[in-house]
């Protein structure tokens, strides 16, 4: 069995390889979703922004949002 209160002395004394992990991560995060979320709002996408804005998928969907899904409906030509 595992002993969580280790882990959280661990977790407090934490070093600086654990705080620059974390906020290299947080940074990371927000980059890619405020980048998706932003692209959603713009091109009037309400579902898309609503998912992004809730799930936390370490940048993940919002990687597979702009480079995929945008990007699949921008190369569509408009018809006038």
């Amino acid at each position: 069995m595992y002993d969580y209160t280790s882990l959280a002395s661990q977790v407090q004394q934490g070093g600086i390889a654990f705080k620059a992990f974390l906020l290299i991560f947080i940074i990371w995060s927000l980059i890619w979703k405020g980048w998706a979320l932003w692209l959603a709002a713009r091109r009037g996408e309400k579902p898309w922004f609503i998912v992004l804005l809730i799930a936390n998928t370490m940048g993940i969907l919002e990687i597979i949002y702009i480079f995929a899904i945008a990007k699949r409906k921008d190369t569509k030509v408009s018809k006038k």
